[in-house]
């Protein structure tokens, strides 16, 4: 993973639930929030992992958690 990556899953309010992945010098910095246009998006947490946690990590969240690979949302 070596550029900006993003999933998102749609929401029942017409809102998406979205986690991006951001790789760094020092491990991924992973932001996951929600995001219902046209309000600001929330973040609701943000931490870092190393390369291989966070493709496993990515994985989860597409095999088991609904989350698609998706354009930038904002």
């Amino acid at each position: 993973m070596s550029h900006p990556f993003w999933l998102a899953r749609p929401r029942s309010d017409g809102g998406s639930d979205f986690v991006k992945f951001l790789p760094g010098l020092d491990g991924v910095e992973i932001r996951e929030g929600s995001h219902l246009p046209p309000q600001m998006p929330l973040l609701k947490r943000r931490w870092r992992l190393a390369p291989a946690e966070a493709e496993a990590c990515r994985q989860r969240l597409l095999q088991e958690a609904g989350f698609r690979r998706s354009d930038p949302l904002f």
